[in-house]
């Protein structure tokens, strides 16, 4: 996938839309956007249930807490996978190797990160969803939003992971060079 120090043999050559929608690092980041969206659409959508007065109340045992987490978690990594998206569009145009390094580290570190944010709403949803008792919820409103969230969520885990493994091996091969060394 990489050439040289990240990827600068490639760099100049002409988009090609085809082998760029075929790369493994753009399905994940479309499957990411996707499970972003699902976390975000289905707590926004059916994730507060009205229980006979005026007030909404999370679908998470009443935890409004739970639900604004996954609305972030969800609506940022909208953001960062479009954001992502359009970085790799543009990789290919990057001639300087300094800054394709700060390109693949900056995604490097905001995927690790983002893994690590995806875990605690795996966990934190459905911890909250598990202490949610069934008379809190008549007729089970909001309990396949609250179970979409909590699956995709955990699926967001596996896909930032993903996308974040090629990029970290490739720094990983490329930190041993003298290109990037300083000397005083």
């Amino acid at each position: 996938m990489f050439m040289g120090s990240f990827g600068a043999g490639l760099a100049g050559a002409a988009f090609d839309p085809v082998s760029f929608i075929k790369q493994p690092t753009t399905i994940l980041r479309v499957l990411s956007w996707v499970f972003s969206l699902v976390v975000f659409a289905s707590i926004v959508n059916e994730g507060y249930v009205n229980l006979g007065s005026e007030r909404l109340h999370c679908v998470f045992n009443k935890n409004a807490d739970a639900c604004n987490y996954g609305v972030f978690c969800g609506l940022v990594g909208l953001l960062l996978c479009s954001f992502f998206f359009l970085l790799d569009v543009k990789f290919q145009q990057i001639s300087s190797i300094k800054d394709r390094k700060k390109a693949v580290m900056l995604e490097v570190g905001v995927s690790g990160f983002w893994t690590f944010l995806w875990f605690v709403s795996f966990c934190f949803l459905a911890n909250q969803w598990s202490r949610t008792a069934p008379e809190d919820l008549p007729l089970n409103q909001g309990a396949d939003a609250a179970r979409a969230s909590i699956a995709f969520s955990f699926f967001s885990i596996l896909t930032w992971w993903f996308q974040m493994r090629p990029k970290l091996m490739c720094a990983n091969i490329t930190e041993d060079s003298d290109l990037f060394m300083f000397t005083f």
